[in-house]
């Protein structure tokens, strides 16, 4: 993979050839109601559509569940090879984007073909390894604990001070890191996912992290994620052991904590859920596999290059066109309801036919498609038997979304109830 960077704009970057004016892949309807958008998306353009990246940026995003499938079933033709992508030259070095397209690295994330699957050798059994009532254990202590910081208080913003910090603590624990140095790794991942001026600064925290514990590891092995990545049999150099760490943490981190946001929201918005729940016709997970399907954390993922020209859908695709897996306009894809428009999960094709972890060989592993799945169940059971009678602090209008039409969280959730004590005070 090799590229040609360049500090110089894309002036002559244009809307793929042949096909309408390009829909720019920003603004509100994002975050307000990003099913709208892609219905218009639909009428409009068909299941691929023409958009433009912050910068001037061509891309197509693919928003038909088939045409997902076709992408994703063909590793050959379409790899996850950023290298290819055909306008390396005129992405400067600080495009804001970088980060959800990458660069080509030694990673897990960012190889493909048979250097992808050397690493997914070592790191998927070092993840099928974790213990699910270890993972549960030490989700419903840091649950707790996190809890014990404001439940006297009777009121708090559950993203700040739980659904954020959550999944990275649980998942710091199992790479390796002591508590202490977990904590700090919260922060380091907060500042990175809000993209502002410390985003550099903490991409470069974050990777020194990594470094240390392998260099720890490697001195003194335990039972974690990353001594089992260690001995594996293969050789690996120390940057891509900590560039995988980094994408097993990063990867685990944002999108289990929305996933965490998104589904106690959806308890406290719905009246109908929140009664189904209450009667014991609903349950906690049904709650999460409606959010996959309906308000998933990755709504947009990157990327797809096909090698050589191509046709998908409708549209002439070039080699090395930037293709965006549109997972959660997939899911709501008028061609898979077999019930009304907004029928619940259990309606539709299966409820485990989602894409919200996407498909193929460069899904989400499964091993930490189950990692998050018990971190997020087990941290929403605990934070709802402690405090059973939560509810909003503000009307649902005033909740705000992440300003990204890649990721779906909400940036807020202020909520109130009934002050209760501490885990210390009750022993």
């Amino acid at each position: 993979m090799t590229r040609s960077p360049s500090a110089e704009p894309a002036p002559d970057a244009a809307p793929p050839s042949g096909c309408p004016a390009a829909v720019p892949l920003s603004g509100p309807g994002f975050q307000t109601d990003p099913q709208a958008v892609y219905r218009a998306m639909r009428r409009e353009h068909g299941s691929v559509v023409p958009v433009e990246l912050p910068g001037g940026f061509p891309a197509w995003l693919v928003v038909g569940y088939r045409e997902i499938h076709q992408v994703t079933s063909d590793p050959e033709l379409f790899p996850r090879d950023v290298g290819l992508w055909n306008q390396w030259p005129h992405v400067p070095d600080d495009w804001p984007l970088l980060p959800m397209v990458g660069r080509p690295l030694p990673s897990i994330y960012f190889t493909a073909g048979e250097e992808h699957r050397r690493h997914v050798r070592m790191v998927v059994p070092a993840l099928e390894a974790v213990d699910p009532f270890e993972i549960r254990g030490h989700c419903e202590q840091l649950a707790d604990r996190l809890i014990d910081g404001f439940c006297a208080r009777g009121d708090a913003d559950l993203v700040a001070a739980f659904c954020e910090p959550l999944p990275v603590l649980v998942l710091a624990r199992l790479v390796g890191f002591p508590d202490d140095e977990g904590a700090d790794i919260a922060r380091v991942l907060k500042d990175l996912a809000d993209g502002g001026p410390e985003a550099q600064s903490a991409h470069q925290r974050f990777g020194a992290h990594m470094a240390r514990l392998v260099a720890a590891r490697r001195a003194e092995p335990g039972d974690d994620v990353t001594s089992r990545m260690l001995a594996f049999p293969e050789e690996f150099t120390d940057e891509e052991y900590m560039l995988d760490l980094m994408a097993i943490t990063a990867a685990g981190h944002l999108t289990t904590a929305d996933w965490i946001g998104n589904s106690v929201r959806l308890m406290l918005t719905e009246s109908d859920f929140a009664d189904s729940m209450a009667r014991g016709r609903r349950s906690v997970a049904d709650a999460m596999t409606e959010v996959l399907w309906e308000d998933g954390p990755t709504q947009i993922l990157a990327g797809r290059w096909p090698v050589r020209d191509t046709r998908l859908g409708e549209r002439r695709i070039k080699a090395g066109d930037l293709l965006l897996l549109g997972l959660g306009a997939a899911n709501t894809d008028p061609l898979i309801r077999q019930g009304a428009p907004g029928a619940p999960a259990s309606e539709r094709g299966g409820s485990g036919a989602h894409l919200a972890f996407s498909h193929g060989e460069y899904r989400c592993p499964f091993p930490a498609q189950e990692i998050a799945e018990i971190i997020a169940r087990t941290g929403i059971e605990v934070l709802l038997d402690r405090l059973p009678d939560l509810e909003l602090a503000v009307p649902e209008g005033e909740l705000v979304r992440r300003p990204s039409a890649f990721l779906r969280g909400t940036t807020a959730l202020p909520v109130r109830f009934t002050p209760v004590p501490t885990t210390g005070d009750l022993s």
